[in-house]
């Protein structure tokens, strides 16, 4: 965690300006397309920023998730995880900051 900022589950959050997320059916995969390129998603960060549009809270996005994945454990923590290195990376700005 380079920035040190903790997330809090009513955080919202959305893509980076000028970067959209995409499905690629020749790559198989999600990807996050950006002026300079292309970054290619893991099936589950696929599945969380499918979520993340800059409306629904973490805690939506986390509720969400479950109900799609019920058998998947540590879903919460492995939500917070990716969102921390999403921003970290630059590819996430926050809409909205939940103190407390």
């Amino acid at each position: 965690m380079s920035q040190q900022l903790v997330i809090s589950h009513q955080d919202i959050y959305q893509l980076r300006r000028g970067w959209r997320l995409q499905w690629e059916a020749i790559q198989g995969c999600h990807v996050i397309l950006y002026p300079e390129g292309m970054v290619k998603l893991s099936a589950t960060a696929g599945a969380i920023l499918e979520q993340v549009d800059g409306h629904h809270s973490i805690a939506d996005i986390i509720a969400t998730l479950q109900q799609r994945y019920p058998g998947a454990e540590s879903l919460a923590d492995d939500v917070i995880q990716f969102i921390d290195e999403a921003r970290d990376n630059g590819w996430l700005t926050v809409k909205e900051v939940h103190c407390g």
